[in-house]
């Protein structure tokens, strides 16, 4: 199977670490669920931001290892270093009839890379919370 557009639309945001794209592949009510957050993060505004910090914390040595697709969804497996630590973890993307993003799940392990990544996650939000107007 080739590469759904929503997966490749991804890979083009992750690979640029720009997250100009965001915008027109999320959809509205988008959910963002992370293995930092205990509740899901509902709507476009704080899943761009959460992926906009994630392509910041993840982006210079994320590594897509494996894909697996269905007809509106695809998991991805990655690799990736914060400070010395490897974590390994999985991005779940469904969407929806216009090929925009309805969910957007992550998981990472192991616990201690976990941690390294929801402390450097939370810089990275704080720091563009402060750049807001």
């Amino acid at each position: 199977m080739t590469r759904p557009a929503p997966v490749a639309a991804w890979h083009a945001i992750a690979e640029a670490r720009d997250p100009a794209g965001l915008g027109d592949l999320l959809a509205d009510d988008v959910v963002f669920r992370s293995p930092a957050v205990h509740t899901p993060q509902a709507g476009k505004a704080l899943t761009t931001a959460y992926l906009s910090a994630a392509v910041v914390v993840l982006g210079p040595t994320l590594d897509y290892v494996r894909e697996w697709y269905a007809e509106d969804s695809a998991v991805l497996e990655f690799t990736a270093e914060l400070d010395g630590l490897t974590v390994h973890g999985v991005d779940m993307l469904t969407w929806g009839a216009d090929g925009r993003l309805t969910d957007f799940t992550v998981m990472v392990r192991p616990f201690k890379g976990l941690q390294k990544l929801i402390e450097l996650m939370a810089a990275e939000l704080q720091s563009g919370a402060q750049q807001s107007p």
